[in-house]
């Protein structure tokens, strides 16, 4: 402070060549010693006061300043509560231990240790920094476990004693927070008791980086005892002023100017003086002159040595505060200013870790980044979103020497076992039960606890006391409730998280998810006689029936002149038409087509073929697979307005959830209280003595009909919720059974468990009651049956027209030949003569049509119409075939994908 108070006179931009003073007084750490000199120093017209160094000196002076308006700024009193409202004078030119509590706490959570130890003087500063602490790991889900309070003016016996106390505790994680101390006597003592080995953390706020820093050279020595200590150190970047003052306090002590090393307090005061310096400034700047005066009170109290009736007040010193708080200057430890809370604008720290006599910083810490290895660019004062994945520090060395992590708790001498109520279930004991009252605790429920456990990082001393006589299910509404009125410390088995018992306790995360479902007897319908009807709808059998029909009509049509295969008597015509048609199903026909319009709608008619077939076959493999259930009830609607008597499990949730939210009357609820009274039950049915149906978790159900083929799950499930731990409330092993489980999930090992109870003769699987599968029906395929018979009728269009024109063009030839009817022949019996020809022209061959017009009254005409004809049937053929061959191609690669 002597150096700024210097470097201001010094500086003629500064104060205008008004001198500043410094008066100092020696408080010695003591608070009565401190509030009886603030009144010395008060009596010269102060118009500010600097420190003190002690938060509980500046409790006292803090009310002080009050009374006489005189900014307080403090370098080093670092207590949260200084913040408070009650103090608006005080100022802070140092972090708040607030803040230094929040790096403390990530530190831990960082390691992933839950329970810690707090060790601190017993003033205003170790109790509100380790309560700070406190609230801090308690969003971390950890606590302080025990708090080891030392006398202000603590000896070595006052610290011996402490921790021989703490040695018989299970945590093992230290955390020092006491004022700087040189002789670092709690570690001296640590290292005497032999707790400063492997199994040992030892975690220190500033206050040691403060000490340490303040030890000479030659004095280093004294580190031995800190082997494997982490402490903390404010952050201060590194700059040309700070190196170049570091320079100058080294000369300073060659020259005996000064007697210790410069620690991170020792620049906050240099900056202390240089911010209050600037604020007078602007003061005068703006106000021109600084007046005090006398308060009345004060004036008229009796004379003592003290002269109170001195003392006056600041008529400034709201001002010069607002002065203050605008302070925005680059300093020795970086930009000074002030945040709401009278706080200097907060930056970070340094992680430091002392190996060896060295002093290692391991890594930094900002509230807005983190832990990182890497220095902070800019201190930022708002904190943003960060993730605790993108954590990082160097290798630290724990005490002992160790480079890996310790575990952080053993187990304690004096701690008692958790008491762990389970239920003694009576029937299905998969779950959990007792072992032939051997008080041997097994099944699925125990394991997926053991397995958790051992992945909580402390010990949990435990033992399960069995709740029930074993001779029927017991209510896990009591069991639930006798945790919450601590009979039990914790709750382990198949305990469903409902409402009623989360407002008393505290659960786990789920590890098994289920739900209230509806079992009832079932009929199976894979027997029915006329199942490979159900792939289609009746339309859609009526239409392909339609098609196949249309389709021989026309290929006979079509290949009737032209194919010997299609010609013959009646009887064979009409057999050979339509076991053509229907034998197109198996790709392999008898008969060949021809005609190249013959050859183009069966190439559409066996594309749609093809498409029809492969989705029959995929519905009727499904429809034959899937088992078809039916009841008659559909749900849980159905069941209530049945008023059939409904089963329900001894001991479980679903007769409250029955009753209050579903207000199904209580008589129409029969008790059962395993698989054997349901499967007599459902047999019996509702008229018989039995039950129309059983509401119980799915769990359950799932193990039940792992064992009946009679009976399914109606409906779905149409509540939702999983089994958990129970914990008394604000428990932390409900975080920590939570953390485990989902370790277990990801890991497998939680499916392993289940593999392990329920899969020895197979994983029960869910038999829910599934609609029939959906049948095909002709919407989904009417595209293709309108492409289909698009082509047919174009192809049996143009075969008319073209036989037609044949005939008319024969007729042509007959009028040039002599007539067998008599010219006086009625008109209608012409017609019927015409159509009589037109029938017989077109029943016959192809090739007699041919000759026909060949050996015709126009043998040229013949001749060249022959010719075009077969001129262009090579050609047409020719086409025809290969673009054939291509869609063979492009239709065998569509059927492989349908097959597949």
């Amino acid at each position: 402070m002597e150096a700024a108070v210097s470097d201001v006179n010094a500086d003629p931009r500064i104060l205008n060549g008004t001198e500043l003073r410094l008066h100092m007084e020696d408080a010695n750490c003591s608070v009565f010693l401190g509030s009886v000199e603030v009144f010395q120093v008060l009596d010269k017209s102060i118009v500010a006061i600097v420190g003190p160094q002690s938060s509980s000196i500046a409790h006292m002076i803090s009310e002080i300043a009050n009374g006489l308006q005189v900014p307080l700024i403090s370098y080093a009193a670092t207590d949260p509560s200084l913040s408070a409202l009650q103090f608006p004078f005080f100022l802070r030119t140092t972090q708040s231990d607030a803040y230094q509590m929040a790096a403390m706490a990530d530190l831990i959570d960082f390691y992933g240790w839950k329970e810690v130890i707090a060790v601190y003087v017993d003033d205003d500063y170790g109790r509100n920094g380790v309560y700070t602490l406190g609230h801090e790991l308690g969003k971390k889900m950890s606590r302080i476990s025990y708090k080891l309070a030392l006398p202000v003016q603590f000896n070595l016996s006052d610290i011996t004693e402490l921790l021989n106390k703490s040695k018989v505790l299970g945590p093992r994680v230290y955390v020092v927070h006491v004022d700087p101390d040189p002789r670092l006597r709690i570690f001296t003592v640590a290292k005497q008791l032999q707790m400063m080995t492997s199994s040992y953390v030892w975690l220190a706020t500033d206050w040691l980086s403060t000490t340490v820093d303040s030890f000479s050279p030659t004095n280093r020595t004294s580190l031995t005892v800190l082997e494997g200590v982490v402490t903390l150190r404010q952050h201060i970047p590194q700059s040309n002023r700070k190196r170049a003052f570091i320079s100058r306090w080294k000369k300073m002590q060659k020259e005996g100017l000064a007697s210790s090393e410069l620690n991170a307090y020792g620049l906050y005061a240099y900056d202390t003086v240089w911010a209050v310096a600037h604020s007078i400034e602007n003061f005068i700047n703006e106000y021109r002159n600084i007046s005090f005066s006398f308060v009345d009170r004060l004036h008229d109290m009796k004379p003592s040595k003290i002269e109170l009736g001195k003392l006056k007040v600041f008529d400034g010193g709201s001002l010069l505060r607002r002065k203050l708080l605008k302070t925005n200057m680059s300093g020795l430890t970086g930009q000074v200013q002030f945040n709401e809370d009278r706080n200097r604008v907060i930056g970070g720290y340094d992680v430091i870790n002392i190996d060896q006599m060295t002093i290692r910083t391991v890594g930094f810490w900002t509230n807005y980044s983190g832990f990182s290895v890497s220095p902070p660019k800019t201190l930022k004062g708002r904190r943003s979103s960060y993730s605790p994945l993108d954590y990082k520090l160097d290798n630290v060395t724990w005490p002992g020497g160790n480079t890996e992590r310790p575990r952080g708790w053993v187990i304690a001498d004096n701690e008692k076992p958790l008491r762990i109520g389970v239920p003694n279930r009576a029937s299905f004991v998969e779950f959990v039960t007792e072992l032939n009252d051997s008080h041997t605790v097994q099944g699925y429920c125990i394991d997926v606890f053991t397995e958790a456990r051992k992945l909580v990082p402390y010990d949990i001393p435990y033992r399960f006391e069995p709740f029930g006589d074993g001779l029927s299910n017991p209510s896990y509404d009591e069991l639930v409730k006798m945790v919450a009125e601590n009979v039990f410390d914790a709750a382990v088995g198949d305990i469903a998280i409902v409402k009623n018992r989360t407002l008393i306790v505290d659960f786990s995360q789920p590890y098994a998810t289920t739900g209230l479902v509806i079992v009832a007897p079932i009929d199976n319908s894979k027997s029915n006689a006329w199942v490979f009807l159900k792939p289609f709808t009746w339309e859609m059998w009526c239409v392909t029936a339609a098609f196949f029909v249309m389709i021989a009509v026309v290929i006979w049509t079509l290949e009737h002149r032209v194919n010997k295969d299609f010609r013959g008597p009646p009887k064979r015509q009409l057999v050979t038409m339509f076991l053509f048609s229907f034998s197109t199903l198996f790709k392999k026909n008898q008969e060949d087509t021809v005609s190249p319009l013959g050859r183009m709608v069966m190439v559409v008619w066996l594309f749609l073929l093809m498409v029809i077939t492969s989705s029959y076959t995929a519905n009727l493999t499904s429809i034959l697979t899937v088992q078809q259930l039916s009841s008659p009830i559909t749900g849980i609607d159905s069941l209530i307005a049945s008023n059939w008597p409904i089963g329900y499990q001894v001991g479980s949730f679903a007769y409250s959830y029955l009753t209050e939210s579903l207000y199904i009357p209580r008589s129409r609820l029969v008790q059962l209280g395993s698989p054997e009274e349901y499967e007599k039950a459902l047999r019996q049915g509702p008229y018989d003595g039995g039950v129309g149906a059983i509401i119980d978790e799915l769990t359950y159900i799932e193990l039940f009909l792992s064992r009946q083929t009679d009976f399914g799950i109606i409906g779905q499930t149409f509540t939702r919720s999983g089994w958990g731990f129970a914990f008394q409330r604000d428990s932390p092993l409900a975080i920590d059974m939570s953390t485990a489980i989902l370790k277990l999930s990801e890991s497998g090992e939680l499916q392993k468990i289940h593999e392990k109870w329920f899969c020895k003769m197979g994983c029960p699987s869910e038999k829910n009651l599934e609609s029939e599968p959906n049948q095909l029906k002709l919407i989904s395929f009417w595209g293709l049956y309108l492409l289909c018979g698009v082509f047919t009728i174009s192809a049996l269009l143009i075969f008319l027209l073209r036989v037609v024109l044949q005939f008319v063009r024969y007729k042509k030839q007959q009028a040039v030949t002599p007539s067998t009817l008599s010219s006086s022949s009625s008109w209608s019996s012409r017609f019927s003569e015409s159509i009589y020809n037109f029938v017989d022209f077109i029943d016959e061959k192809e090739e007699a049509i041919k000759r026909m017009f060949i050996h015709g009254g126009n043998p040229q005409g013949g001749a060249r119409v022959l010719l075009v004809q077969i001129d262009s049937c090579p050609r047409v053929l020719f086409s025809y075939l290969g673009v054939t061959v291509t869609y063979i191609n492009i239709v065998m690669v569509i059927s492989f994908s349908f097959q597949l």
